[in-house]
């Protein structure tokens, strides 16, 4: 507590360069003390009035880090907006430039990566400009986070080997290299890089050792639980673990307690420990109250909400989940609470609450397919910009080529009229021209009408296309017909989930779970027929429609579909990646009691088969047969509940395992 303590002393006048100094130290402070440096750091406003601009700046970016520490994001983006205008009137691009990094932050910090790419890519021209190696790092640093949050490793890395090679040269300031080494090394733990990333830690260590700052020993405990997590050595990670929150505890950086006390419980809740891991997620609780730490209070319920599910206490665990989860679904993104509702899934299918599980894993899907609707409407805006600047251009090429026409005509009345021969000529160029840029303007109509109902990652249709197939299908389609064997023809629609895709996607990174999409693409086309509709119904979630086959060749195609994609691995930097699919199907069209149901209500029936291929095991399929008894109840009781409409016997299915004869 003494460092704490000689933090909120009282603070003399300082000028010139002492003032720049005092500011550093208050910045390397703000992750352990956000609260009380924030107090010290507007204590300095009124002493900074005469300081030059640059040292009035620096102190309102460092307020906005600090204001961002204590999750008051808004407060603290206008605080970057008032050093973004100061710099403007004076005309001072370190002083803009630094702004749009600490506005860069904010916007991170809320998800909004668009906005905080767009920050950071201004900002890093006009450090390049001023020569300034401390704002170049900055800058450098800022770009390689926006980037490694959209996916696009290649260029965070060569961003953070700059920032890293520029921080070398700045020798007044340690812990820009220090911050530059620590994000490489979550790059590294990101791609699996295990001697860079352990390589890395060691380089930390030894900095740590040498400079001995406080603030420096906390971090490089978080990067060593960082390492020692993503490469397999759970023990060396816990320790790390242990050990900072003892070391906290005694510098008294209570702040930092709750994201601390939530990474033990989350160690405890892997090795299956729940005892533990209920006992720090209560201590995270009680950490964070009485402070507007409200993603760590969150975290902590989800964390406690899984602990109690996997200690028998069901309803305090759905409780303290759901708790956790409403405030997730609040404030945070969309991908976050797709992962909070898999891990929820997943800890109510382990405690046996099978319903609940399916609840849960229905409400993920539902997400899924919102954020898979949205990128595609954003691929097709995206497509359509693109259309619209292209005709654009076409548009003012075309009337330049028409002014230039009407300039040679008047210069060919003045010269001779004998030239008029001359402009003739040159009109049916024109004409010829505009004829081809018409035709051009045609053929990317038909190039984006067809784009919008591909799915752009896989090729396939997308769910959009689908709909307006069925919407237009002639009502007779699909009526049971006879192929002269006595056998009927019908058709059949087919929904399959890539199983346990997030642990491709959390192990390998995005790139390696989108190679998995194409891979899973490439065996559908390959097992089904070329008059086969196959569709990327949304995130790792297929569908594939059979117009015609014979009815007892359905389950065949199940399994062919199974065995197809569990004979393929995917080759992502050096790793092989098998996956495995579930499938729920149905023949088409499906007339219980002699009454059709709409192809709505069979995609929905199918959706219900696959979560039970889901939850009785996974890598394999469960068909609905038909419907025996199905005057004993109503359709709307088997699609509220289609396993215990298929154990009452109201309900035909089929199960159709892998390795398997099917029938």
């Amino acid at each position: 507590m003494l460092l704490a303590a000689a933090l909120l002393a009282p603070l003399q006048a300082l000028a010139g360069s002492e003032m720049d100094q005092r500011i550093i130290d208050l910045r390397d402070q703000i992750r352990l003390f956000p609260d009380q440096v924030l107090a010290q750091l507007l204590d300095l406003q009124s002493q900074t009035r005469a300081e030059p601009p640059r040292t009035q700046a620096e102190l309102l970016v460092q307020i906005s880090a600090a204001r961002w520490q204590l999750n008051q994001l808004d407060a603290a983006a206008a605080t970057a907006a008032q050093v973004i205008a100061y710099g403007r009137k004076l005309g001072d691009d370190v002083i803009i430039a630094k702004g749009m990094l600490a506005n860069s932050a904010v916007a991170t910090a809320r998800d909004d990566f668009r906005a905080a790419h767009q920050m950071a890519i201004e900002a890093e021209p006009l450090a390049l400009r001023a020569g300034d190696k401390s704002l170049l790092v900055e800058a450098e640093l800022a770009a390689s986070t926006v980037a490694k949050a959209q996916g696009n490793f290649p260029a965070a890395l060569a961003k953070l080997q700059l920032a890293v090679d520029s921080a070398r040269q700045v020798g007044d300031d340690p812990m820009q290299l220090f911050n530059a080494t620590r994000m490489l090394i979550r790059f590294y733990c990101t791609t699996k890089d295990r001697e860079k990333a352990f390589a890395t830690l060691d380089e930390l260590t030894a900095m740590t050792a040498k400079q001995s700052l406080p603030v420096q020993m906390v971090l490089l405990k978080l990067s060593e639980h960082t390492v020692s997590s993503a490469f397999d050595q759970p023990e060396r990670g816990l320790r790390a673990e242990l050990d900072n929150l003892a070391l906290q505890r005694r510098l008294g950086a209570s702040h930092m307690l709750g994201s601390t006390l939530n990474n033990l419980a989350d160690s405890y809740l892997k090795r299956r420990d729940y005892a533990q891991a209920a006992r720090y997620a209560s201590e995270a609780l009680q950490a964070t109250k009485g402070r507007n730490d409200t993603d760590s209070d969150a975290t902590a319920r989800v964390n406690l909400g899984h602990a109690y599910l996997g200690l028998g206490r069901v309803a305090e665990g759905k409780k303290n989940f759901e708790a956790g989860l409403a405030w997730f679904e609040r404030f945070h993104s969309k991908p976050a609470q797709q992962e909070v509702l898999l891990e929820y899934g997943q800890a109510l299918e382990d405690a046996g609450d099978i319903a609940g599980a399916v609840a849960a894993y229905h409400r993920e899907r539902a997400l899924s397919n919102e954020l898979f609707e949205a990128k595609r409407q954003q691929t097709v805006l995206e497509l359509q910009a693109h259309y619209e600047a292209d005709k654009k251009q076409r548009q003012i090429e075309l009337l330049s080529n028409e002014n230039a026409h009407r300039r040679q005509q008047q210069r060919v009345w003045w010269l001779l009229a004998a030239v008029f021969a001359l402009a003739a000529v040159v009109v049916g160029l024109l004409y010829r021209k505009v004829r081809h840029a018409n035709a051009r303007l045609e053929e990317k109509n038909l190039e984006l009408k067809a784009q919008s109902s591909l799915d752009p990652l896989t090729g396939l249709y997308n769910r959009r296309h689908f709909q307006n197939t069925m919407a237009a299908l002639n009502p007779d389609h699909g009526r049971p017909a006879c192929d002269g064997h006595g056998d009927d023809i019908v058709g059949a629609m087919f929904l399959l989930d890539a199983d346990h895709f997030k642990q491709v996607n959390d192990t390998y990174g995005h790139a390696a779970g989108d190679a998995v999409l194409k891979m899973i693409a490439a065996s559908l086309r390959v097992a089904l027929r070329e008059t086969d509709m196959i569709v990327r119904w949304g995130g790792e979630e297929f569908l594939a429609f059979i117009p015609a086959l014979p009815r007892h060749h359905i389950d065949e195609v199940a399994q062919r579909i199974l065995a197809a994609i569990a004979s393929q691995t995917v080759r992502h930097h050096g790793h092989d990646i098998s996956v495995r699919v579930s499938i729920g199907f149905a023949p088409f069209p499906l007339a219980p009691a002699g009454v059709p149901l709409s192809w709505e209500r069979v995609v929905n029936l199918t959706d219900m088969a696959l979560y039970l291929a889901k939850t009785t095991g996974r890598n394999r399929a469960f068909g609905v047969r038909g419907f025996d008894s199905v005057r004993l109840t109503s359709m709307e009781e088997v699609e509220r509940d289609l396993e215990r409409a298929w154990r009452s016997g109201q309900v035909d299915l089929n199960l159709v395992l892998a390795d398997a004869p099917a029938g």
